[in-house]
């Protein structure tokens, strides 16, 4: 944002002092350094780049003081502001010493010139120094300030990492319920079977017959937990969606145009759900929105990571399921969208209006 800004006022000072060529590629060489300096400040890097930056700066105003040329001072003004910020000590004496560099420098003009003295003080003395003292001693708050960002940033990521865990949790705890009393169960009646095998055949053979049925019964509901159809309630899975993306600090927009059936209901949650867990996972987004219509649902979300399309297992997998149910899985990244969509076109039309649940 600030980029395009301080690039405009490097070229209009370049641009109203400058009255050769040579004076113009001197002044530019100092736009050009603070430029330089800002973006890897920006990246937090800027000592990388102090020294010749600040070489190329401090040259450039001892040129515009023996020239003339007064806005000579915009390089020094931004490159030593933003070195001095990043200085891991001494920064209040690095600070004196940058606007006194730029005073006396201003100063060596009345020894040069002796026409209209005040203006000259004016216009290489107080106008460099005072700006380069002010933007200087607004880079300690702004220091503190990106700091706040970068650690609520960071504060961000970790409440993705934990939604992400206690929806593992929630997992795991279903997943639970189902096998750990069954396997129990199994373990005690295979071990009677083992002791009537001998004596009470008959008996045996019921305890295996029961054990079949239950490792049958547990297989199933496995397999409805692991497609996320045990107690699956679209409009649950749309509000828990929300509340996950709340905690980490996304907007959310859901649309709802129609209602579905319950199997197409059971299906589109499943996506949403996988969908939920790789945006939480896997990208840096900051706005969500999700469309569900009568036919399918959609969801698109920002802060796609540039590259090829990701391989994203479930979602692969999903693909396949809705296939085998004549439904169809596309998946699409486009200028740092992602955007995943799921169409049933035989499904049965809605009656319900539109209706929007607004940003969260």
């Amino acid at each position: 944002m600030l980029l395009p800004p301080l690039a405009a006022t490097g070229a209009a000072c370049v641009a109203l002092d400058a009255e050769t060529w040579p004076q113009a590629a001197v002044l530019s060489a100092g736009v050009a350094a603070a430029l330089v300096a800002f973006v890897r400040w920006a990246a937090g890097r800027v000592l990388g780049v102090a020294v010749p930056c600040l070489v190329v700066a401090a040259a450039v105003w001892v040129f515009g003081v023996v020239e003339g040329c007064g806005t000579a001072f915009y390089g020094i003004a931004v490159v030593g502001p933003h070195v001095v910020s990043r200085l891991p000590r001494r920064r209040g004496a690095a600070a004196v010493a940058l606007v006194s560099f730029v005073a006396l420098t201003g100063l060596a003009r009345l020894l040069i010139t002796r026409d209209d003295l005040p203006a000259e003080l004016v216009s290489y003395v107080i106008v460099p120094a005072g700006v380069t003292a002010v933007v200087t001693g607004l880079m300690f708050p702004n220091q503190r300030f990106y700091g706040l960002v970068a650690e609520l940033e960071r504060s961000r990521e970790r409440e993705a990492e934990l939604a992400v865990i206690r929806e593992r949790v929630r997992f795991a705890g279903d997943l639970h319920d189902i096998q750990g009393h069954t396997l129990h169960v199994v373990r005690l009646k295979a071990a009677l079977a083992r002791k009537l095998v001998h004596t009470d055949a008959e008996r045996a053979e019921q305890e295996l017959r029961e054990i079949q049925s239950l490792v049958g019964d547990t297989i199933a509901r496995t397999k409805e937990l692991a497609n996320a159809q045990r107690r699956l309630n679209l409009s649950a899975e749309l509000e828990n969606a929300k509340n996950l993306f709340e905690a980490a600090g996304i907007r959310v927009r859901v649309t709802r145009a129609a209602d579905v059936d319950a199997r197409t209901g059971e299906q589109l949650g499943q996506v949403l759900r996988e969908t939920t867990t790789n945006i939480l996972r896997h990208a840096e987004a900051t706005s969500v929105r999700i469309e569900l219509t009568a036919t399918g649902i959609t969801i698109a979300n920002d802060g796609a990571r540039p590259g090829p399309l990701p391989g994203l297992r479930g979602l692969s997998a999903l693909r396949s399921r809705l296939a085998d149910d004549g439904g169809e899985l596309t998946v699409e990244q486009d200028d740092g969208w992602f955007l995943t969509a799921a169409r049933f076109p035989a499904a049965g039309d809605g009656t319900r209006g539109t209706t929007e649940e607004g940003d969260r």
